[in-house]
């Protein structure tokens, strides 16, 4: 039982750790980067549609991105899409594909994005609280059915599960950070 809890809390919490990870993949950090699209909807035949779904990707040069759409005619909307986005992007449409190159950011630019970064950061962490909260009221329910030094070391071992996702989410965050702030 105790360690059905404490499996499932593991699970909840790498999942909690790779969505922060993916969360800072599409914070944009001068460097080309299809991940930076994955939010970016496109009005496609009037139903709203991820544009991974729409194109392929190539990064050509390290500050060139390069949009192909699936179908020619969406070319359009898909540039329409990405300046709406509010990603800072200026979309070259040359008739079949869309290039995007990503200007270098500015020092006061790079300490937004930091702040941003730090913030998404921060919701992980507090959802990996959030994840132990339960698991923990399920272990003190077993009180009457098992020892309290089972349940005591159960939420200790809950406790260092939730540490050790805590960290993992610090390091990717100070990896981000270094990355935002390489001039």
């Amino acid at each position: 039982m105790i360690d059905e809890i404490l499996e499932d809390a593991k699970d909840r919490m790498e999942k909690a750790v790779e969505h922060v990870q993916n969360e800072f993949g599409t914070v944009r950090t001068g460097r080309a980067n299809p991940s930076i699209l994955h939010r970016v909807t496109v009005d496609y035949y009037g139903s709203p549609t991820p544009l991974q779904q729409l194109a392929s990707f190539a990064v050509p040069e390290p500050t060139t991105l390069v949009v192909s759409p699936f179908d020619p005619g969406a070319l359009g909307e898909i540039e329409r899409a990405i300046t709406a986005s509010g990603l800072g992007l200026n979309p070259a449409n040359d008739g079949t594909v869309i290039r995007l190159t990503f200007p270098p950011l500015t020092e006061e630019r790079r300490k937004e994005l930091v702040k941003v970064v730090n913030h998404m950061a921060e919701e992980g962490k507090v959802a990996i609280r959030n994840i132990r909260r339960p698991h923990k009221d399920d272990l003190e329910a077993l009180k009457g059915e098992l020892s309290e030094d089972d349940i005591r070391r159960a939420e200790k071992e809950l406790q260092n599960l939730t540490d050790t996702h805590v960290d993992r989410i610090d390091e990717l965050f100070e990896h981000k950070q270094a990355e935002l702030l390489e001039v």
